[in-house]
């Protein structure tokens, strides 16, 4: 236990080190803690072996709820508004035609099979929240005709669109698909995920000035628990968890609501954590020597979404 918090502790005053020096030449601090990853891996210097997907699944989705939450509560309604229609379309027929475009490439270019094609361009047919959030952000970046509050929208709500091309391409290798599940699922999906987190913020929003807790740090406490409700809630009953925490940040952090001021330093750190902890999991499960097999692949198609497609 104790080597474990001791390589734990280490490995977060790197993450800071690296935080430090990838601010000063301009290189993005999550490529830095996938590469630390790779470092502290089965084939790195370190050689921790880890490569259980399922954990590192459960691990990173609780970790994208906190990154999904402190976006919204980020996010400026007022900027937001204008632009809702832009990242909606961008979020969702945006995420379908990439998806296909994506697809046809790895099919009639680079030979995959369709069902392969369909897959993969499902599975990176959207924006990663956490990195958008992450260089948006921290950069301050200026840009012009509210171009940050598109991303930063669109990031936020593409993960029912994306979901859904995902479990219609798994679907479709289990050879049981009907256009009606479909759009139950893309229903369920987006109507339960904003309602549920709506409703969660509305609510939680009047407990908190209704009721005043006297000791210190609970606020903290109850956003932590409303963080987590906004998400398992929608999950449990269909919905779609991650459009859910967004909402009810989106609500909580354009509302007056009691310790507000205390409650962004805080996500700022707890954030940050997150962070670490996912890209460091990415970089961790990784085998560079296998990555030399698919790097071409790769390459070209990070090129064609990144040049072409997007």
């Amino acid at each position: 236990m104790n080597h474990i918090l001791l390589i734990v502790s280490f490995i977060i005053l790197l993450c800071i080190v690296l935080n430090i020096i990838t601010s000063k030449i301009g290189v993005p601090v999550l490529l830095a803690f996938i590469l630390l990853g790779m470092v502290f891996g089965s084939e790195g210097i370190f050689k921790i072996r880890f490569d259980d997907f399922k954990r590192a699944e459960t691990i990173c989705s609780f970790a994208l709820i906190f990154i999904m939450f402190y976006g919204g509560f980020g996010t400026n309604i007022k900027e937001a508004k204008p632009v809702i229609l832009k990242a909606g379309l961008l979020s969702s027929v945006g995420v379908v035609l990439t998806s296909m475009f994506v697809a046809m490439f790895a099919y009639l270019v680079l030979k995959f099979s369709w069902i392969n094609s369909v897959l993969i361009g499902a599975v990176i047919s959207s924006t990663d929240a956490a990195s958008v959030f992450s260089i948006l952000r921290d950069r301050h970046l200026n840009l012009k005709y509210n171009t940050a509050s598109i991303l930063e929208v669109e990031s936020g709500s593409n993960d029912p669109f994306a979901y859904m091309l995902t479990m219609i391409a798994v679907t479709m290798i289990s050879g049981s698909i009907t256009v009606g599940s479909v759009f139950y699922m893309l229903f369920l999906q987006l109507f339960v995920g904003a309602l549920l987190g709506v409703l969660i913020a509305f609510i939680f929003k009047y407990l908190i000035n209704r009721f005043i807790i006297n000791t210190p740090g609970f606020n903290m406490v109850l956003v932590i628990a409303v963080a987590l409700l906004s998400y398992s809630l929608p999950t449990v009953v269909g919905g779609n968890g991650y459009l859910s925490v967004y909402i009810t940040g989106i609500i909580l952090g354009n509302s007056d609501i009691r310790g507000k001021k205390e409650l962004v330093p805080f996500f700022d750190g707890i954030t940050g954590i997150m962070q670490i902890l996912i890209f460091f999991l990415l970089g961790l499960l990784a085998y560079p020597s296998r990555l030399l097999f698919v790097a071409g692949t790769g390459f070209a198609l990070a090129c064609f979404i990144t040049f072409v497609v997007r």
